[in-house]
């Protein structure tokens, strides 16, 4: 017989113990209800050591799991509610100690324990899971020197993420009034407890989206600062999340979390690490007096340099110069060569234009006048006329000799005819020869008008009135004048008796 204390069992008077024969039946509701009753008084709140086994996140965001320890075993579930709040994330073989309340699923006859709060068991299991997250975010090349921007020298704007309560952003504020002033971006965050590592990832986010030439003008440098902590205190900078956004802004971002001997995940994806919040001021800007200095140690130098290369470039030019001629020297020789080649010049031209003028005398004199043309053709005429007519005799001689050769045996009658006809075409042929003549042409009453140059006139239209011209004759020249236009006298009609001397040229 099992004996039950706490709360009475339905159907069972308080203080009695009935007898064997006479138990209660109870359901096996009403029995897993007072399991359930009993556990969740009698272990209303535990604290439970053990390691994480078959973690699961469900799609409704519970988790479910295991606790384990060398002997035993116990179901864990983790609402969603509480799983966000969580300071670590949960995943097998990791040792934790879980705190919240037992209790039992009816449904299966189960208990379980119902996790409110999870922290790592011990600094060895901290440290072990911190070095197996460093392994696995350096695999993936976040830690990459390549990654690492340079800082500006002096930016304008500097972003800070921290708590705007704490020491930290003091410090860092009056450190950089110390050393050059600059305007100053806070996005205040939790450094510590639920939630913290989301929201500095959101300001880390949130800076690197602000625009350029915003309202709010985007930092030109990042500075995640805290003070100094236990490991649990500055685990949230080791979180993943927080390292994933430190990777990942494209502002340069320096890490200022905790002591100098204090070493985050967020060190190693930053872009500089500072030992302290204060020297994370110091790396942000110079010392504006030391950089004044410095500019005026630079300024004197560069103008000693500069004076001291001009003087060496002066000297340089005045060497130079030394090996050059006078230059009045060498303008009164390009003058005097000028002169001589302009007298070349002069007579190379007057020579050619000689040249040029006697070729065209000779081509000139090559030309024969109208005149000459004539006198030239009259004696070609005359010539022609006189070889002509020396051969029309030889040849009338040698047809005579072929006639009386020929004839010797005709009849005198055919031979006189012959004879009349050949007389008759040797006549013609005359007259024809005569006509070529224009002197002949002249007798026939024609005359030949030339202007004042001796020019033939061959048309009314080259004629104009009180034009001096000249009437060429047969026998002789006159000069006349023109009066003007006129009708041309009209023509005598020949003779019908009158007996042409000579064949028709026309």
């Amino acid at each position: 017989m099992t004996e039950i204390r706490g709360d009475p069992i339905p159907g069972q008077i308080s203080g009695q113990v009935p007898p064997t024969h006479n138990l209660a039946e109870l359901t096996v509701s009403e029995l897993s209800s007072a399991i359930k009753r009993r556990l969740e008084s009698d272990f209303e709140r535990v604290r439970v050591r053990g390691e994480i086994s078959g973690f699961k996140r469900a799609a409704s965001g519970h988790l479910y799991m295991q606790l384990k320890d060398e002997a035993a075993a116990i179901k864990t579930v983790c609402w969603k509610g509480v799983a966000g709040k969580l300071g670590i994330a949960p995943e097998d073989g990791l040792e934790v100690i879980a705190t919240g309340r037992v209790t039992s699923y009816a449904e299966r006859s189960e208990y379980q324990l119902v996790v409110e709060r999870m922290e790592l068991a011990g600094i060895g299991a901290l440290l072990k899971m911190l070095e197996d997250r460093k392994r696995k975010l350096a695999a993936e090349g976040l830690f990459d020197v390549a990654r690492k921007k340079p800082l500006p020298l002096l930016p304008n704007v500097i972003g800070i993420v921290t708590s705007p309560t704490g020491a930290v952003i003091r410090d860092i504020l009056h450190r950089l009034a110390d050393r050059f002033p600059r305007h100053v971006l806070l996005w205040p965050v939790l450094v510590q407890g639920e939630g913290s590592a989301q929201q500095v990832a959101n300001a880390i986010h949130g800076f690197n989206a602000l625009p350029e030439g915003g309202k709010v003008p985007r930092p030109d440098l990042l500075i995640v600062a805290r003070g100094g902590g236990s490991l649990e205190d500055l685990m949230a900078f080791n979180e993943e999340v927080v390292v994933r956004a430190a990777a990942a802004s494209r502002i340069p971002l320096i890490s200022a979390v905790g002591h100098e001997t204090d070493t985050t995940l967020i060190d190693f994806a930053s872009d500089m690490r500072a030992p302290t919040p204060t020297a994370a001021a110091e790396m942000a800007v110079p010392v504006r007096a030391d950089l004044i200095a410095e500019i005026s140690q630079l300024a004197h130098r560069m103008a000693r340099a500069s004076s001291r290369q001009i003087a060496e470039h002066r000297l340089q030019i005045e060497g130079l110069g030394r090996g050059l001629p006078d230059p009045v020297r060498l303008i009164q020789e390009k003058t005097q060569q000028l002169d001589q080649c302009s007298e070349r010049w002069a007579v190379a031209q007057s020579g050619y234009f000689q040249r040029r003028r006697d070729a065209l005398a000779a081509l000139s004199a090559r030309l024969r006048t109208p005149r000459d043309q004539i006198a030239a053709m009259q004696s070609a005429l005359g010539y022609a006329v006189s070889h002509m007519a020396t051969a029309v005799k030889a040849a009338v001689e040698r047809s005579g000799r072929r006639m009386d050769a020929a004839t010797s045996g005709l009849r005198p009658k055919l031979l006189e005819d012959l004879l009349h006809r050949k007389e008759l075409a040797l006549a013609n042929l005359g007259a024809l020869l005569d006509s070529y003549s224009y002197e002949h042409v002249l007798k026939r009453g024609f005359a030949l008008v030339r202007d004042a140059a001796d020019a033939p006139l061959t048309s009314a239209a080259a004629l104009s009135s009180g034009m001096n011209v000249a009437l060429q004759f047969h026998d002789g020249r006159v000069g006349a004048t023109v009066d003007g236009p006129g009708e041309p006298a009209a023509r005598k009609p020949a003779s019908k008796s009158a007996k042409p001397t000579q064949g028709s040229l026309l």
